[in-house]
């Protein structure tokens, strides 16, 4: 399951894609929009514009808007920068070793394996939809 500020995220990069090419977008218009409590979107989207994703505008006139265009970023890179890898257990995603309790020894543990292949799917399936075809 998603986070919240994952949820967040990705409406805020929509209604973007929405408006990509037409300027920046104050970030209280995306907040009213989709209706995402204002400081918390902050948050969001100055995590998004670190990674490099969105880029902004100071001023009366300014906001935010996708520094990438909407085809070229997936649910997949969203997903995974906020929830890290996209794997229900950490060993599936094949970055870490088997922590499970149930199993001193990796090459023992019963689940590990349907896991991984849970996760190769749920990685392809997010990097093939974009923002684009959010919108």
């Amino acid at each position: 399951m998603l986070s919240k500020k994952t949820r967040y995220a990705i409406l805020a990069l929509a209604s973007l894609a929405r408006e990509f090419g037409n300027g920046p977008v104050p970030i209280s218009r995306i907040a009213g929009d989709e209706h995402i409590p204002q400081r918390f979107l902050e948050g969001i989207l100055l995590e998004l514009k670190n990674g490099g994703v969105l880029g902004s505008v100071r001023g009366k006139a300014g906001g935010y808007y996708l520094s990438r265009d909407p085809g070229e970023v997936t649910l997949c890179d969203v997903v995974t920068r906020f929830e890290g890898t996209a794997g229900m257990l950490a060993c599936a995603s094949g970055r870490t070793g088997c922590s499970c309790e149930f199993s001193k020894e990796e090459s023992l543990c019963k689940i590990r394996a349907s896991f991984a292949d849970i996760h190769r799917k749920m990685t392809e399936m997010l990097s093939g939809v974009t923002l684009r075809d959010l919108v």
